[in-house]
């Protein structure tokens, strides 16, 4: 296929914009906000894109129009003044790069807190709480939505002044589809009751916009045309909205979404992780653009390019959203227009994104650490200046394969060891069960760039300092990883799995298992899923004081129905502190932080995860024989800027650890530490 036939890359006329192809980034918020404005962070991300190939970027998900819709996570500040030349300088950077710029603006409503920024009342409807951020609300009065009506008119001033290409508006869980939804508006009065009534607030709203930017600007709306719910907006209700809308003359585009997302397990269904379905409301999207004969957009787990190109092709979308494929790879467009498809760099489902941002952090990929950190972290690798250097990386899991895979794009020569005959190291574990099989893109990717710069990995070759040394390396970076640590009991350590025992089908699940959880991440909660699948009667414990903290709501949600079909049994506030044989039983004492009360459990079988310790001999073999003794200038690091310690002049090599051979963390931590080093090298 070449680019002039290729569907994705079709130029698109929305309006009187003309968009080079049908690669767009949906709406959505990464908390990269400087007191609820965009500054560099935020423009760099979007010029990324724009850098990319993409034809548009969305920005904000979404923008608060007024000051009682208080940001929930990271949210811009559309309804203040000072927004605007930073809106500006966003849109410049995006259209320097020929990408188009919209952003999407939103009154909350009930889907945010009120103990925050002003500490106003929430607004809805209806006074219906929702579960996923727990405020009660206040029921809108007649002033209240007079106010915000003239709010996103202001807002979409804002916009325009800031030079975008356009709005969108979003009725997808907040205060505008709130209305249309019988689950969320049960008013008697005008706004309420007959589908008239409760779009009223909707055409006003765009009345008011159309008043204050005139016909030209463009603005669509991003639409739930089915909450796929019995007590919600139907079907029937939600196309007819969506024809209305269509032929109103106020809105140039929909941008179409089925479900509701007042719940994690709900929104998991509308936002699915990976092992669940791919791209699962594209043939309602194709359906709601065959009724209305409307320009019509959509995302939603479209990760890869062949599903996205059949969406066009097939008719079902005008412009198809790669949000969290973008966020993986920035480049999609640049890469598929130049024939290197194969080397985008996968989105595997991970959502460590939006997970980060629902837990109060910025969204950051699992495995491209350069996401969000544009001012100090490139996505493409550029050569060193000076001359090539041996760099010798020992250790081929997530940090190892990153390391081998930047310092050879830097055009140095690179030796990889690894012990095992395959790649992967914990990803690989991980990957193992069926559900999370998608992680192993991470390595994949990585094997295949290794290819193709000429690195051959030297699989089953435990290395010794003999052997690093036998290179005669200018550089040595240890990403040998960690193994499981289990000797965290006053008695009965020997007695206790590792959850890696258990994920790598080394120890069989037993009959009645306690697992002991004092990590909180997806390790111990994977090997919980793993052995209530396997059908254990199986209790899991932890000294935290709500389940699982580390693990964001979408990822928790198949645990939790996982759990919920098997009776796994979860109890909180616990600490596992010995254990001891019982004949062929394990008898397990639980105490608490909170008292000095225990009490016991005897089962078949103890598994514990309690992360790792460092796999380290070879790093502090080879220390005293380097250059910087293996020390990290931190303020360099965090800068950006090369490493240049020299603690020891008579040594022969620099050297560095990374990942989890320093620490128990996780993939992304891993793979950010070789990047921010070896980039330098």
């Amino acid at each position: 296929m070449t680019a002039a036939t290729d569907p994705l890359l079709q130029p698109y006329r929305l309006k009187h914009l003309t968009l080079r192809n049908r690669l767009m980034s949906t709406a959505h918020e990464p908390a990269y906000a400087e007191d609820g404005l965009p500054g560099e962070r935020y423009r760099l991300y979007h010029a990324e894109k724009a850098k990319g190939g993409i034809a548009l970027t969305m920005t904000a998900g979404s923008a608060v129009v007024s000051p009682d819709s208080p940001e929930a996570f990271g949210n811009l500040h559309a309804y203040r003044d000072e927004i605007v030349p930073r809106l500006r300088d966003l849109a410049d950077a995006c259209h320097a790069h020929g990408a188009a710029v919209m952003m999407q603006v939103t009154h909350l409503g009930r889907r945010t807190g009120w103990n925050k920024a002003h500490w106003l009342p929430v607004l809805a409807p209806s006074p219906i709480r929702e579960p996923a951020h727990r405020a009660f609300p206040k029921e809108a009065e007649d002033w209240d939505l007079a106010r915000i009506i003239a709010d996103y008119a202001a807002a979409a001033q804002r916009l325009q002044a800031g030079g975008l290409d356009g709005m969108e508006l979003e009725a997808y869980g907040h205060l505008m589809d709130g209305f249309w939804s019988p689950a969320t508006n049960r008013r008697t009065d005008e706004w309420g009751g007959s589908l008239d009534n409760r779009l009223r607030f909707t055409w006003r709203v765009l009345d008011a916009i159309r008043a204050a930017v005139g016909p030209d600007f463009i603005v669509g709306i991003r639409m739930v045309a089915d909450e796929d719910w019995d007590r919600g907006l139907s079907r029937a209700d939600g196309v007819e909205i969506a024809r209305r809308l269509a032929a109103s003359g106020q809105v140039d585009f929909l941008n179409v979404i089925r479900g509701h997302i007042e719940t994690d397990a709900a929104l998991a269904d509308v936002i699915p992780i990976q092992g669940m379905r791919s791209a699962p409301h594209l043939d309602f999207a194709g359906e709601v653009r065959a009724e209305t004969r409307f320009p019509v957009l959509h995302a939603a787990r479209i990760a890869d390019v062949a599903t996205a190109r059949h969406a066009v092709a097939a008719g079902l979308v005008d412009m198809v959203g790669m949000t969290r494929a973008h966020m993986a790879d920035p480049h999609i467009g640049r890469k598929v227009a130049a024939g290197q498809e194969d080397r985008i760099r996968p989105c595997v489902g991970a959502t460590y994104c939006l997970d980060r941002i629902y837990e109060g952090h910025e969204a950051l990929c699992i495995h491209n650490p350069a996401t969000g950190r544009e001012a100090t972290m490139p996505h493409r690798i550029p050569p060193a200046a000076g001359a090539a250097k041996k760099v010798v990386v020992v250790g081929a899991g997530p940090a190892g394969l990153e390391a081998a895979r930047v310092s050879a794009e830097r055009g140095h020569d690179v030796v990889l060891f690894e012990a095992a005959p395959q790649a992967g190291g914990q990803v690989r574990l991980a990957a193992r069960t069926r559900r999370r099989a998608e992680l192993i893109g991470i390595v994949d990717w990585r094997l295949a760039e290794l290819d193709r710069l000429g690195v051959v990995p030297r699989f089953n070759t435990w290395a010794e300092a003999a052997d690093v040394l036998a290179e005669d390396p200018d550089i040595v970076v240890v990403a040998t990883g960690g193994l499981p640590n289990t000797e965290i009991l006053d008695q009965g350590s020997d007695l206790l799995v590792s959850t890696w025992d258990i994920l790598s089908g080394d120890v069989k699940p037993a009959a009645e298992v306690l697992l002991f959880d004092d990590n909180g991440a997806h390790p111990g909660l994977q090997a919980a899923e793993f052995m209530a699948e396997a059908g254990s009667r199986l209790e899991v414990a932890t000294p935290e004081r709500f389940f699982a903290p580390e693990v964001g709501g979408l990822n928790h949600v198949p645990y939790a129905r996982c759990f919920r079909r098997h009776g796994v049994r979860i109890t909180i506030n616990t600490r596992l502190t010995a254990l001891r044989r019982a004949g062929n039983k394990l008898v397990a004492t639980l105490g608490s932080d909170y008292d000095s009360g225990v009490e016991e459990r005897t089962v078949d079988q103890v598994v514990a995860e309690h992360g790792t310790l460092p796999l380290d001999g070879l790093y502090f073999d080879l220390k005293e024989g380097s250059l910087n003794r293996g020390e990290v200038d931190h303020r360099a690091l965090i800068a950006g800027r090369p490493q240049d310690v020299v603690a020891n002049p008579a040594g022969a090599y620099r050297l560095f650890r990374i990942g989890d051979a320093v620490a128990s963390r996780n993939i992304h931590a891993a793979v950010y530490d070789a990047l921010r080093l070896c980039k330098d090298f």
